[in-house]
């Protein structure tokens, strides 16, 4: 078993927040809040940076992290994923070493370096090249490291021929490409990347994931904390999932990204069943095959009750494949139009049968999502259910695709015939020339 790159043991991290002031109403009340503001801000400015986890169920504080606890193994790349706010980006503040926690601790192995902001400590009249040496010195670089990498950093950044033009004079782009090429050349065993690939145009992110996968195929460990589901996917083999400071998931990385959609979905309450008597219900939604688990090009099927409970204006049922990062693949919708059993209360089967896909084989989040309008005019309400949906690869599967859709496509070569009647075939070099018969 590869030893713990590193390990956070119950790690919880409070904040304080500002409350708003309370105004007087009274001009005497007005004065003697005057009179006591200076021993009002000095409690205040002392209770700010004297946090405990005494105060953690006071009104102006809020926890960041809660509990957090899970390791990372040595060569392994962990993706971290949850919504804005889950604690993502405190968790690598606390792991790179910026902020203290409140409790637990965070054992590490190495040196660890972090891509936390990319750009930060560029300053605009310096140089590119002067920048390079100040940005990679406060990421912790030494002198004789960025001179060894030097001409790689400025090759991978694409701006050599400004390297000597202040950084004010750079355009956005070329700035985000500079910091990024001096982070991504540290010298470290274990890097902490937040976001960084949400930055710069279509090609500079594929050049950022491709230097990521690289580092991953090189050993490096590494923690990846992005809101693009598929690049997590890609990169990672494990993830954990924050939920409002905690951890809610811990395990492979397709059934992470189920645990987090689904979360969405239930925050949203598009989850599940309806109440009795709220209107409509989706009930036993099954996949066959059954565990939602098909080969690539295999078609499949979809069966589900539906209570209704009431009379609808108008029903429209629809079926939705997306990938995670919210992409629709397919879209398949049956209505009251079509069918006017869907207006009436009562309960109804429905089934849909899909054909082949051809899908990549991964994880695609699979809905079922109903429409209903009380009358004419009045704004639908929305009930959904989720499912989760995986394409498997068959065993001689060669080539692994980043593209959605993976078809099996049959290659053949033919024979060339001539392109037009009376045109010779000109034999190869070295060819035996036939024979003319004589007479």
């Amino acid at each position: 078993m590869s030893p713990h790159a590193i390990r956070v043991e119950n790690l919880s991290k409070l904040y304080r927040i500002g409350l708003a002031e309370q105004k007087s109403e009274t001009l005497a009340g007005a004065v003697a809040g005057f009179l006591r503001s200076p021993w009002r801000n000095f409690r205040r400015l002392r209770s700010l940076s004297n946090v405990t986890t005494a105060d953690g169920d006071a009104e102006d504080v809020i926890w960041a992290l809660k509990d957090v606890s899970f390791v990372v193994d040595e060569g392994e790349v962990l993706g971290v994923i949850g919504s804005n706010g889950a604690g993502k980006s405190t968790l690598l503040k606390i792991l790179a070493g910026i902020t203290e926690p409140t409790g637990g601790r965070v054992v590490g192995r190495g040196r660890i370096a972090s891509l936390l902001e990319v750009g930060t400590g560029f300053h605009p009249d310096l140089t590119g090249r002067e920048n390079i040496y100040l940005n990679g010195t406060i990421l912790g670089m030494k002198k004789a490291e960025i001179d060894k990498r030097f001409d790689e950093i400025v090759d991978f950044s694409g701006v050599g021929e400004f390297i000597d033009t202040p950084v004010k004079r750079y355009s956005s782009g070329m700035s985000v490409r500079l910091a990024f090429s001096v982070a991504v050349h540290l010298e470290a065993d274990t890097l902490l990347i937040d976001e960084v690939l949400a930055v710069g145009d279509a090609r500079f992110q594929q050049q950022c994931f491709d230097r990521m996968a690289e580092l991953a195929s090189g050993g490096k460990t590494i923690l990846f904390v992005s809101h693009n589901l598929p690049a997590v996917s890609r990169l990672c083999q494990r993830s954990v999932v924050l939920s409002e400071g905690r951890l809610s998931f811990l395990g492979s990385v397709h059934s992470a990204i189920s645990a987090y959609t689904a979360s969405l979905a239930a925050s949203s309450g598009l989850v599940g069943s309806t109440p009795a008597g709220a209107g409509i219900e989706v009930l036993d939604p099954v996949l066959d095959p059954p565990d939602g688990n098909i080969q690539r090009g295999q078609p499949f099927s979809l069966e589900f009750r539906l209570r209704i409970h009431r009379e609808y204006w108008r029903v429209a049922v629809q079926l939705g494949v997306s990938t995670f990062d919210g992409n629709h693949l397919v879209i398949s919708t049956v209505d009251s139009d079509q069918e006017a059993l869907l207006r009436k209360p009562g309960e109804l089967k429905l089934r849909a049968e899909l054909p082949p896909l051809w899908l990549q084989p991964l994880r695609y989040p699979l809905r079922i999502k109903v429409m209903a309008s009380p009358a004419e005019g009045e704004t639908e309400r929305v009930y959904s259910s989720w499912l989760n949906l995986s394409v498997l690869a068959e065993q001689n599967l060669d080539a692994h695709t980043s593209a959605i859709l993976a078809p099996e496509v049959r290659w053949s070569f033919l024979e060339s015939e001539p392109r037009m009647s009376g045109a010779r075939s000109i034999p190869a070099q070295g060819a035996e020339q036939p024979r003319r018969d004589s007479g």
